[in-house]
């Protein structure tokens, strides 16, 4: 497993300085067949210090990793880094394995209580399920995310796919991980709900 620790200084910041962002997500998050330094948490990376917030990203994505994965990692890696903001990338893989929505709700919820409890804010990243999971599932997978954000007033990208999803030429050839190409439209959909979360 490897986690990269990027520390990025900028003195005279016009935000509260400085502050640890931990990433906790899977491919999506972990750049899967890409080069490094090309993935979305390499760009919020390259983001933030372009606007001068003196932050520090851990990105601690894993390939494949589901919910039940990151609710048993969360604890030490809290521990570790002592993060200021923890962002919560994962369920896809949950989703596209079919398993029971209720199981990664309780696991999602489990993370953002002990990131609450740690004095971190949270932000959740959300997914979508393909049509073909049938309708009552894919509107069950999407709704988690809702009310999560809602019961424990967290922000909420409803999905991070958004724009990218819609046109498999932004895929590469598994048709489930975004080209290089396409991690600036999913930066972009991040950023807003992201943003307010490392300002003073």
């Amino acid at each position: 497993m490897a986690i990269a620790v990027l520390a990025i200084a900028a003195p005279g910041s016009a935000y509260s300085a400085p502050k640890t962002v931990l990433v906790v997500g899977d491919s999506l998050s972990a750049e899967y067949g890409l080069a490094r330094g090309t993935g979305w948490v390499a760009l919020l990376e390259q983001r933030l210090k372009r606007e001068n917030i003196d932050a520090r990203v851990v990105n601690a994505s894993i390939s494949g990793e589901t919910t039940s994965g990151g609710r048993t990692r969360l604890p030490a890696l809290l521990r570790q880094h002592k993060p200021d903001v923890v962002v919560l990338e994962l369920g896809a893989n949950d989703g596209l394995r079919g398993l029971p929505v209720p199981a990664a709700e309780d696991n999602l919820r489990t993370m953002i209580r002990l990131a609450q409890q740690n004095r971190a804010k949270v932000l959740l990243v959300g997914m979508r399920m393909p049509p073909n999971y049938g309708r009552a599932y894919t509107e069950r997978f999407a709704r988690m995310y809702k009310e999560l954000a809602g019961t424990y007033k967290v922000p909420l990208v409803p999905f991070m796919l958004d724009g990218v999803a819609q046109n498999m030429a932004n895929f590469q050839a598994d048709r489930l991980h975004p080209l290089a190409a396409a991690h600036p439209t999913i930066l972009n959909n991040i950023w807003p709900q992201f943003a307010p979360l490392v300002k003073r």
